[in-house]
């Protein structure tokens, strides 16, 4: 199921990325370059700004930082690590999509994406895009407030 596989540049033991059984991954699809060897919650913490940020700003802040980790040097990422992405980090969004036709077009539009890149603007207009037809937020949106 769920297996280890090594990045193709090489770094500390930390660096291993959690993907479906593939066995030595191409250096866009680690997640983890040097940075991504720390986690995410260690990363929050040290930007001083967020110590006493709100909830809806450490969610922004944890996207950023996971797109930063994904990205190549030029801050893009490449159409599969968004993609890996997408299954990796954003599945309970995700599941069940795949029969929906405005989810097959959003995907379809990304493969058809000029520069074969992301940048975090399109990232995010990708994800919030993926959110707002999900099947979760509609469960999120019938959740009771008990007060």
């Amino acid at each position: 199921m769920w297996k280890k596989a090594q990045c193709s540049k090489t770094g500390p033991e930390d660096s291993w990325a959690m993907l479906i059984s593939i066995p030595k991954l191409p250096e866009s699809l680690c997640f983890f370059h040097f940075v991504g060897s720390v986690s995410i919650s260690k990363q929050l913490a040290s930007i001083k700004a967020l110590r006493k940020g709100s909830d809806l700003e450490k969610a922004i802040a944890t996207a950023a930082l996971i797109f930063r980790n994904s990205s190549d040097p030029d801050g893009k990422l490449g159409k599969p690590t968004a993609k890996t992405l997408l299954q990796t980090q954003f599945r309970n969004f995700t599941e069940g999509q795949e029969t929906k036709p405005q989810y097959r077009e959003l995907l379809s539009e990304l493969d058809e994406h000029i520069e074969n890149k992301l940048d975090f603007e399109d990232f995010m207009i990708l994800l919030l895009s993926i959110t707002v037809m999900s099947d979760l937020l509609q469960n999120i949106w019938s959740v009771q407030i008990v007060k």
